[in-house]
């Protein structure tokens, strides 16, 4: 993973296909997977990035090329995909 790889404008992939199953500001129980987080703006952008209350999964979650690919898309599907491997 680089640092130099940013969020992509407009997509939020990350905030919408994983599950999160620890408490959020306003979602105390986490939020399912496919769902977008509530704290998603309507340009797909993290109102809590920088803030002491977003959850540690979301802050220690780093874009790279493999997860988020070359579009949206792909991040979805590879988001998906990897919650589908991951949850039981």
């Amino acid at each position: 993973m680089t640092d130099s790889f940013k969020c992509r404008k407009n997509c939020g992939a990350c905030c919408i296909a994983p599950s999160i199953s620890s408490a959020i500001p306003s979602m105390p129980n986490g939020k399912p997977a496919g769902i977008a987080c509530f704290h998603l703006d309507e340009n797909f952008q993290c109102k809590l990035f920088g803030n002491t209350n977003r959850p540690l999964v979301c802050d220690r979650l780093k874009p790279c090329f493999e997860m988020c690919g070359t579009n949206r898309d792909q991040a979805m599907d590879y988001l998906t995909q990897l919650e589908q491997l991951t949850s039981s």
